[in-house]
């Protein structure tokens, strides 16, 4: 079958291992199904598993690919949950010591075929395109369970969200303003500032700007070039969710002192469950949101797709399709 894999690593140059073209088909084990594949959407962690980042050598050739939408067996329309956890763990998938996601462990979602447990199909509205549903296992879900599970936002309070345009921020955005937030945004890009507008932000600010009220809650993927204004954007007893860090994960000034005094709470977040991607797609079926698309590129072009991402020219999702 047609599929987009790497093959090998490199640090400096991740496109080098990168390759587009035939697998043998996959073979479903017992309890897991078979999705042929509409569309797929990229994440940074295809980009890091090309430097080699977990992503172990004796896995390779690895298909890549975390995020799809298709057709199941019996002609379902389905999205699929990428975190793949344990056959015999019980409760939330993320806290599985033993966890991975697609094109770790198991092929990834970058081909005519993926197989995954069944239980890791959520069906999808015939509101939503293959290409909108295919945004959502990773960086949207991500944004969820960042606002409502571990962040616990209501309607009316107000959230800053570091670094708008990547998959995640565009997310985070776009879900917090249909859910009755109050919601700011910082980019160092002019452009991205005014496109975080355009999607809901109801107040943009260069990145370290100082701002005009104490927020409830922030939402931080950057790290460390954003950490410090994070932390002195809070209201006392505010709480920081984090769930990556793009610039680093190195700190000068961890702001311990600022933290403790004010009663802030760090909070990690990493993905999110399967009732939690389900809950995601009912609340975008109802509401009408959808997910922002930087560009759609058949499959068999996914290079040019690498690319844009490793360059940074990207605001929202990019999405193959097939």
């Amino acid at each position: 079958m047609f599929a987009v894999y790497a093959e090998s690593f490199s640090a400096d140059n991740p496109l080098d291992g990168l390759v587009v073209g035939e697998r043998p088909d996959p073979v479903a084990p017992e309890g897991w199904a078979t999705v042929t594949v509409r569309a797929a959407s990229l994440n940074h962690h295809d980009l890091w598993s090309l430097r080699g980042v977990g992503l172990k050598e004796q896995a390779l050739p690895m298909i890549l690919g975390c995020d799809a939408a298709g057709i199941d067996e019996d002609g379902n329309e389905v999205v699929v949950h990428a975190v793949v956890s344990d056959a015999d763990w019980t409760g939330d998938e993320t806290l599985d010591p033993r966890r991975s996601l697609l094109s770790e462990r198991h092929q990834g979602t970058f081909a005519d075929q993926v197989v995954v447990p069944r239980r890791n199909l959520v069906p999808k509205p015939a509101s939503m395109s293959f290409e909108e549903a295919a945004c959502l296992p990773t960086a949207w879900l991500t944004a969820y369970r960042m606002l409502f599970v571990q962040g616990d936002l209501r309607p009316g309070e107000t959230v800053l969200v570091q670094g708008a345009g990547g998959g995640v921020a565009t997310a985070l955005i776009t879900l917090a303003r249909a859910a009755g937030l109050r919601v700011l945004a910082t980019s160092r890009d002019e452009a991205k500032r005014a496109r975080a507008l355009e999607l809901g932000a109801h107040e943009v600010f260069e990145s370290g700007a100082r701002l005009p009220v104490k927020v409830d809650a922030v939402m931080e993927t950057v790290g460390r070039a954003t950490w410090s204004h994070s932390v002195r954007s809070l209201r006392p007893g505010g709480r920081i969710v984090i769930s990556g860090t793009t610039s680093g994960p190195a700190l000068d000034d961890a702001e311990l002192t600022r933290i403790f005094f004010l009663q802030l709470s760090v909070i990690g977040s990493t993905m999110g469950t399967r009732d939690e991607l389900e809950a995601l797609v009912r609340f975008m079926d109802a509401t009408g949101t959808r997910p922002l698309i930087d560009r759609t590129i058949p499959m068999d072009q996914a290079r040019d797709g690498f690319a844009a991402m490793a360059e940074g020219d990207v605001f929202g999702k990019i999405v193959f399709s097939r």
